[in-house]
């Protein structure tokens, strides 16, 4: 039975429905599994067999276009370049390496080659039949792919056929792929379209329904694989989550001891303290205040303060309260009281205080800890702060609030760390500086205002604007009939830093000079008073500032007395750039150091320090090691010159070094980068940032960041200055 209007058998079309359904199978599987090449094959060869049975169904059809040798050329060659495949299908389908040879090399001498010869016949002739006769070689040919499929699953398997695998692929590819294999012989038959259709379609099948077999069999054993990994990992896991937890809580024990021990060490220390600070003050109301005994009580309050807060940080921490918040004060009179010490303080960096104050504004809460907040937010504003400033302090009511709100000029705070300077311990700038606490402050300020229901905001973006806002919220309070305002006792003394370096002293050509870097204003101070009876004194608080001074003074010191912790430049980012220049680098260093860590020493050795001396010290020990790093310099000097340069003073040392590059001297010393360099060069030449930015293939507004960098390492503000610095 035919389809209507059509040659194709009505068999002819359910298989072609069929096989359309399997090929769109093919395509979805392989869009899952696009790494089964077996997928590929498979697709390629349902789509040879669609159209096989297409063409060999609908061909030769007198209303189909085309002349009747066309549509049967088109027809047999369909019916060609399925046995053509087939060889590489079971090549590579069924890793058949006997095959080789016919997937590439026989198909094409053996059945394409005749296929051509045919064509050619059936075109001269005219005669079908005729050209039907050439069929006898593709027929022996597909003998004998049958014959060496045969052979080729054999070698296979090495003659064993014992395992239910091999018996079912050897029968079921002889089964299918021999139909395929000697269509040639069907076509040289003549075997009506319908018995052609279903003994070739039928092997496909068969052989398809093998390759769902294995493709269920590969799927279960994927899955059970899949299932043990998972089950391997959940009990991985699991012992994994065990090993973290112990491992946890013995981390929690260990911390929760080192805690206890440090604990038990600084409430050890406050026993001392208390009666070293008693002591002090009874000596001083007897015998009158120093400047040594002010620095001592300094000092020693400053140690106090910081016991005090990690004691109440970690009462906090342990869910305690330290203050009584069921008492009424008067915020605004707290905050008069404690900007009249911080003006007489601020007085030596020259900063002033912008002032807000509403009057009469009640809170209830602790006046202890309104006074710590006030403090402690108004000293932060100081301490970063720069010079010739000006501090914002605001205190408002806000309907039932209390806005208390403090604005410094320093240079801000990131966006990204605003949340991380309430957390205990946390310090913004990875070196010391000078004025750095234990970073206790602001986290203690947070947890007593949290314990107020209040709430804390920082505003800072350095890259827009510099300087910090800190505003506090707090609950205004109404005093009620027969309360009472409790009243604070002023404090006599405020712990921020505001020490001054002393002032060098006039040149002494009969003493020897030393630099001192240390960031420590006490420290620095108390080295410069030590060492000056016997030294000319240059002091510093940081190598970035040394590295100035050298360029400014008229000698080279005779030695380097430097900290290793600091901010901007450190010791060994100092001691590294003066390496490398040949005026200052054979000046004995000797670092100073509160850590204690094996490869810092060795760091600071290989840098080229003569000592290494660890914080605390004994100053008659430093003293002694001075004298005698610069006595034995002196003899290697006179070792070392000849007579002729004996009366060379010192003074001339540094204009030795002329015959070098000034700008580029004069830049090193700077520590500017060698793009730095390159930039102020060309500025110093008078040429705009415009065209700067054009000949170095940057932005303009990247030339003017380097160019305010360049103006803050030099310390200058305008060109000329610039010019005078570098070039002179």
């Amino acid at each position: 039975m035919l389809l209507p209007g059509t040659q194709m058998y009505i068999v002819t079309f359910i298989f072609v429905c069929i096989e359309i359904v399997i090929l769109f199978y093919l395509l979805i599987y392989r869009l899952a599994r696009s790494d089964d090449r077996t997928t590929v094959l498979n697709i390629v060869l349902i789509f040879l067999l669609i159209t096989y049975n297409v063409t060999g169904g609908l061909l030769p059809d007198p209303n189909l276009p085309g002349s009747f040798f066309i549509q049967e050329t088109i027809a047999y060659a369909t019916g060609f370049i399925v046995p053509c495949y087939f060889p590489y299908y079971v090549y590579k389908a069924f890793n058949l390496e006997k095959m080789k040879f016919h997937a590439f090399r026989g198909v094409f001498l053996f059945l394409m080659l005749p296929y051509f010869v045919f064509v050619i016949v059936f075109a001269k002739s005219n005669n079908l039949d005729a050209a039907k006769d050439l069929l006898i070689l593709p027929v022996a040919y597909a003998l004998w792919v049958i014959t060496s499929l045969l052979y080729a699953i054999r070698h296979k398997y090495k003659n064993d056929f014992t395992t239910n695998e091999a018996k079912e692929e050897l029968v079921v590819l002889l089964l299918s792929l021999s139909p395929w294999v000697g269509l040639p012989v069907i076509a040289y038959l003549n075997f009506s379209q319908g018995a052609e259709v279903t003994v070739t379609n039928s092997g496909f099948l068969l052989l398809f329904s093998l390759q769902v077999k294995r493709h269920i069999k590969n799927l279960r054993i994927e899955h059970e694989r899949l299932i043990y990994s998972e089950q391997r990992l959940q009990n991985w896991n699991e012992s994994l989550q065990r090993e973290v937890n112990k491992r946890t809580k013995e981390l929690e024990i260990a911390n929760e001891q080192k805690t206890t021990t440090f604990v038990n060490l600084a409430h050890e220390t406050k026993t001392p303290l208390t009666l070293i600070n008693n002591y002090l003050e009874e000596y001083i109301h007897s015998h009158g205040r120093s400047e040594e005994l002010t620095i001592i009580k300094k000092n020693i309050d400053k140690l106090s303060n910081d016991i005090v807060n990690f004691f109440d940080l970690e009462r906090y921490n342990k869910g305690l309260s330290i203050y009584s918040h069921n008492q009424v004060c008067n915020i605004s009179e707290i905050l008069s009281d404690n900007l009249v010490l911080f003006k007489e303080y601020s007085k030596k960096k020259k900063i002033d205080f912008i002032i807000n104050i509403e009057r009469q504004l009640l809170i209830k809460a602790d006046p202890v800890a309104i006074n710590r907040i006030i403090i402690n937010l108004i000293e932060n504003a100081i301490k970063f702060s720069s010079a010739e400033c000006s501090i914002e302090v605001f205190l408002e009511r806000h309907i039932d609030n209390i806005i208390f709100s403090v604005k410094d000029c320093g240079i801000g705070i990131p966006l990204e760390l605003q949340e991380k300077v309430f957390e205990p311990y946390y310090q913004i700038e990875n070196k010391k500086e000078s004025n750095q606490g234990m970073g206790l402050g602001l986290p203690i300020i947070k947890k007593i205002v949290d314990e107020l229901n209040g709430k804390i905001e920082m505003e800072s973006n350095p890259r827009k604007q510099p300087g910090t806002k800190v505003s506090v919220m707090l609950h205004r309070y109404r005093l009620q009939e027969n309360e009472e305002i409790v009243s604070l006792v002023p404090v006599s003394s405020i712990q921020t830093e505001l020490e001054e370096v002393l002032e060098e002293k006039g040149y002494d050509e009969k003493k020897d000079s030393i630099l001192i870097i240390e960031d420590n204003v006490s420290m620095i101070n108390y080295l410069s008073k030590k060492l000056n009876v016997n030294y000319n004194v240059y002091p510093a608080v940081n190598g970035s500032e040394a590295i100035k001074k050298l360029k400014n003074i008229s000698i080279v010191p005779d030695l380097i007395l430097s900290d290793v912790m600091m901010d901007k430049v450190d010791g060994f980012a100092f001691a590294k750039i003066i390496s490398n220049d040949p005026v200052y680098n054979h000046i004995p260093i000797i670092f100073l150091t509160a850590k204690a860590e094996k490869s810092d020493r060795l760091q600071g050795l290989k840098l080229g320090a003569v000592d290494y001396v660890q914080k605390p010290f004994s100053i008659n020990e430093l003293v002694q090691k001075i004298e005698s790093i610069v006595a034995n310099t002196k003899r290697q000097r006179m070792a070392l010159v000849n007579s002729a340069f004996k009366h060379i003073s010192k003074a001339e040392a540094l204009p030795a070094v002329q015959n070098q590059d000034s700008f580029e001297l004069s830049a090193k010393l700077y520590n500017l980068s060698s793009r730095e360099m390159e930039i102020a060069k060309l500025v110093c030449e008078g040429i705009k940032y415009k065209e700067i930015a054009e000949r170095l293939f940057i932005a303009e507004r990247t030339v003017t960041k380097h160019v305010q960098n360049i103006f803050e390492k030099v310390g200058v503000t305008n060109k000329v200055e610039l010019i005078n610095k570098l070039e002179n």
